[in-house]
């Protein structure tokens, strides 16, 4: 899972980024910028790793890509690094920062968020247009179905635009949706916005209802305050609770994004377990188990057989393999079962 940080220039998302980024695994991307890898926590792997004590445990994880600042006109007008416009469009999600504390100008978080949602629907709207050139120019004069249904789409896609509406609320059939991945539209794209707040006003409804009047019901708000976030985050775990008791922060912002970005993109964990590997492989709310087989290796979902299954509260209550085959909660599973979270799997293929 693939998130980019994004934000007008001041939002405090640099400040956000590196709250995230402590006890994470930094490093930079091919065009520099910061990255970090967060593991996410899970109960239930841990457990399982006392059990079967492997050589290895593997998190699911979450990379977190700072960008450079979105200003008006930049991406619709092509002065945005190239580099960074490709990696947000790469991304899985968008997590936007908007400003909520004074440094020297008015905060107006709804204005951030403006600027940002209008840029990313003027970027998809230049990309649609240049494309349906494009078409015209290869067609000609000659009907060709492929191009024409294409087309139909994208026209379909730049009218719901011109609305002012982003394309994440238009409603498509799961074809069309199959036919559009490819063009990486950063409206289409998830997004979760964090008000970045100032100190003693991380909880500011006022605000979130302005923002919610305005963003689509289904984009996720929360409130924090970077400054402190990262302040947080770079103590001792027992300086960190006296910190969060006198400041009455209940859970770190980390952990709060990480269980938002999971929500907003409709993630579960599946898990494996052995001597050898204890895992948590992320996939998406209603995937198939010949489709969760595939994310573990893609000859997998070629050779699928069946899936060996069993929960993971089976699995704890009973004690195991053995108790949760004698109970008749150890079952085989075809191509078409849909994986349930916390499910243990073991993955039968062919030759």
């Amino acid at each position: 899972m693939y998130i980019s940080l994004v934000g007008t220039a001041g939002s405090g998302k640099t400040t956000l980024f590196k709250a995230l980024a402590s006890g994470g695994n930094g490093s930079t991307t091919g065009n520099g910028s910061p990255l970090t890898i967060i593991e996410v926590p899970d109960e239930r792997l841990d457990a399982l790793t006392k059990i079967f004590n492997p050589k290895k445990t593997v998190y699911s994880r979450i990379e977190v890509a700072d960008t450079v600042a979105i200003r008006e006109g930049e991406i619709k007008n092509e002065t945005l690094d190239a580099k960074s416009l490709q990696q947000m469009r790469r991304s899985d999600a968008i997590l936007l920062v908007v400003r909520h504390f004074e440094n020297g100008h008015p905060a107006d978080p709804v204005a951030d968020f403006q600027t940002v949602h209008n840029e990313f629907i003027l970027s998809d709207m230049t990309q649609i247009e240049l494309r349906l050139e494009r078409i015209r120019k290869q067609a000609g004069n000659k009907t060709q179905p492929a191009l024409e249904q294409e087309k139909a789409l994208l026209e379909k896609c730049l009218a719901h635009l011109e609305t002012g509406e982003p394309l994440s609320t238009l409603q498509l059939a799961e074809e069309e949706e199959k036919k559009l991945r490819g063009f990486q539209f950063l409206s289409r794209k998830p997004m979760m916005i964090a008000i970045n707040c100032a100190e003693g006003t991380p909880e500011d409804s006022t605000v979130a209802g302005l923002l919610r009047e305005r963003v689509p019901a289904h984009v996720a708000v929360i409130s924090a305050c970077a400054q402190l976030e990262a302040e947080l985050a770079s103590m001792s775990p027992g300086e960190r609770v006296q910190f969060m008791a006198e400041y009455g922060i209940k859970e770190a912002v980390r952990g709060r994004i990480i269980r938002l970005a999971r929500d907003t993109m409709g993630l579960i964990s599946f898990l494996t377990v052995g001597d050898d590997e204890c895992r948590a492989w992320p996939i998406r709310k209603g995937m198939t188990a010949q489709d969760a087989a595939g994310t573990i290796h893609t000859d997998f979902y070629q050779k699928f057989i069946r899936a060996e299954t069993v929960a993971y509260n089976d699995f704890i209550s009973l004690g195991g393999f053995a108790g949760c085959k004698k109970a008749g909660v150890w079952r085989l599973e075809g191509k078409a079962y849909t994986v349930k979270d916390g499910d243990i799997l073991c993955i039968r293929t062919g030759n």
